[in-house]
């Protein structure tokens, strides 16, 4: 009887379907865009430019755990009354106890192919045009420069990844293995290449947040950097200065959201704060102060961070790197003073300078990121803040670093002090190659501190094992509530594992070493 019910359905289907118009099952409706009526006018094309950066915040709500807390920069405070995955995964990435399966370092994977996949539509799509040359030339120097951005993020925390350089248009083009981790750089470096050849420079300040030749020389040069090919390095080095770029005089105006798209900004993450439609909020403020109930003291706005707050803290051993009267210190790190409740939720009662802080009797002064916090925030749901990916200062550290590894140090002197001298530090006068190349280290680890930039400068310099390990014995005597397994390293540490659900989906990949 079953069997004829399924028969009888079927013919009438089949009846209905004879009947009507053979367009009745055409599911593509005439008045709205489709993948093959989409790409075709300019106002369409810089959309969907725009839509491939906007991953870039996506990835940067997580960067910083797989950088600066993933180091010896930053450190969490403990959630002992919140043992949920949530904030345990997020520890284990800080304490270095993280497997295939902790979605806030998965994250970063799957974001960076979210904007992979978007320039690789772009790019592909952009062939077939009839924009103008120009046009074309820009939007796929865009692109290529995006495109190469995120490679370079998953090849330096993952190693060899699959390499997807089309549109992926049939289920049998997703499955891709790993690419050796040469093939990756040569076509990072292919696509960095391309994008300078196809952007213009800046061509005023502020800057529209878009890609220019100068964000694509400076990755390129960053990639060359990794690589030691230090005389490949300077001239895109030395060229950003002809395009017009600059230190600020003050450093704390660097990361003010009301000087945006400034001469020292080669590239940066775009927010706008508010709660209008169309904003888009940068949350890390919140994730950085101590959890609290009430963070108006140093947000200007009553926010509960309970739920979010409490991560990338400084830590002592950063905080101990600066110099007697560096600038940088107290435009970088302020102090929540206040007291802790049963919860482990700081009540502040006052939002200090940290410069020869000492906290009072019965109260806590608690540091925190300063750097992208400016009272009072917009509104609940985040800041205006930029977050730099290049900046100036950073091009002159590695162009000193460029020039120092060629045996250029007397020449290197200059760059860097260039930057020590804005942080109120006396120049350095040394011409000892190792002198300077420390020197050189230490300025990076403070100019650049909470950028993201700590981790991979600890594995481009070949010091993730012994500061990691060392940091680890200095840290969990602070903080007693770490396991005894944390922060202590060996050489399949220097990669985070490959996601457990992409080696479980495709056969072409392998898992990192030490991992499972």
């Amino acid at each position: 009887m079953k069997d004829k019910r399924i028969i009888v359905l079927l013919a009438g289907m089949a009846l209905i379907a004879s009947s009507c118009n053979k367009n009745f099952l055409d599911l593509k409706p005439e008045d709205a865009y489709t993948a093959d009526n989409f790409y075709k006018t300019e106002q369409q094309f810089q959309s969907a430019i725009v839509a491939a950066y906007a991953p870039l915040r996506d990835v940067l709500v997580n960067d910083y755990f797989t950088s600066e807390m993933h180091s010896d920069n930053t450190v969490y405070q403990p959630a002992p009354g919140n043992r949920g995955t949530a904030i345990v995964q997020r520890e284990n990435i800080s304490d270095f106890l993280n497997t295939s399966t902790n979605a806030y370092a998965n994250a970063t994977w799957q974001h960076s192919y979210t904007g992979i996949s978007r320039v690789n539509i772009v790019i592909e799509r952009l062939k077939a045009s009839d924009l103008n040359q120009d046009t074309r030339k820009n939007i796929d120097g865009q692109a290529k420069f995006l495109r190469a951005l995120n490679y370079f993020k998953l090849v330096r925390l993952y190693g060899g990844v699959p390499l997807f350089l089309q549109e992926v248009k049939v289920a049998e083009d997703a499955f891709k293995p790993r690419a050796a981790v040469d093939e990756v750089y040569a076509q990072i470096i292919s696509d960095a290449k391309e994008a300078i050849d196809e952007l213009n420079p800046v061509d005023k300040f502020p800057q529209t947040g878009k890609a220019t030749r100068g964000a694509a020389a400076m990755l390129l040069a960053e990639v060359y950097a990794v690589q030691k090919k230090w005389a490949a390095a300077e001239p895109l080095l030395k060229s950003l200065a002809s395009m017009g770029y600059d230190l600020l005089p003050e450093y704390e105006k660097v990361f003010d959201p009301a000087n945006k798209g400034h001469k020292e900004s080669i590239f940066e993450i775009q927010f706008l704060g508010g709660s209008d439609k169309g904003t888009t909020p940068n949350p890390l403020s919140f994730h950085f102060l101590p959890r609290s109930n009430n963070t108006i003291l140093a947000t200007g706005i009553a926010i509960n961070n309970t739920g979010t707050g409490g991560w990338n803290t400084p830590s002592t051993d950063l905080i101990n790197d600066f110099e007697p009267g560096d600038k940088r210190l107290d435009a970088s790190i302020g102090i929540a003073e206040g007291t802790y409740d049963a919860s482990y939720y700081l009540t502040y009662s006052a939002i200090k300078s940290i410069v020869n802080y000492m906290a009072p009797e019965g109260k806590v002064g608690v540091p925190f990121i300063k750097k992208y916090l400016h009272p009072p925030l917009p509104a609940v749901t985040g800041s205006s803040d930029n977050f730099p990916v290049f900046r100036y200062s950073g091009a002159l550290l590695l162009l000193a670093e460029a020039l120092n590894e060629q045996g250029k140090t007397a020449e290197a002197l200059l760059p860097l002090n260039r930057v020590r001298e804005r942080a109120g530090l006396m120049p350095v006068t040394s011409t000892n190659q190792e002198v300077i190349r420390t020197a050189i280290y230490h300025e990076r680890r403070i100019e650049l501190a909470f950028e993201n930039y700590r981790w991979t400068d600890l594995l481009r310099t070949g010091k993730a094992l012994d500061v990691i390990n060392q940091f680890g014995k200095k840290i969990k005597a602070e903080q007693t509530f770490l396991a005894p397994d944390a922060y202590v390293i060996d050489a399949h540490h220097l990669l985070f594992p490959i996601p457990e659900t992409e080696v479980g989906l495709n056969p072409g990949i392998q898992q990192n070493p030490g991992y499972f």
